[in-house]
C-alpha cells in the first residue's frame, strides 16, 4: 500500500488544547477550512496562537480529516 502525503501551509484560526486539535484554514483559500485537526504534541500549546502559520500533513487528498499539524512558525 503506498500512501501519498501532501504538506499543505495554513494559518491557525482556532486552537483547542482540551483534545489537542485546531482549524486551520488553508493558505491561498478564504473559504477551506479544516476544522478539528489533530495537532502534534510534540508542539507546546503556547506555540498554538491564532493566526500563526502551521504546516499540515494530509495523508489522504480525498479526506481532508486525515491529516496532522506537524509544525507551527511565526
Amino acid at each position: 500500500m503506498t500512501v501519498q502525503t501532501t504538506i499543505l501551509p495554513g494559518v491557525l484560526q482556532a486552537w483547542y488544547s482540551g483534545s489537542w486539535t485546531a482549524d486551520v484554514q488553508l493558505t491561498g483559500s478564504l473559504q477551506l477550512w479544516l476544522p478539528g485537526v489533530p495537532v502534534a504534541r510534540n508542539i507546546a500549546s503556547a506555540e498554538m496562537t491564532v493566526g500563526r502559520k502551521v504546516a499540515v500533513a494530509v495523508f489522504d487528498a480525498s479526506n481532508p480529516a486525515d491529516a496532522v499539524v506537524v509544525a507551527v512558525w511565526t
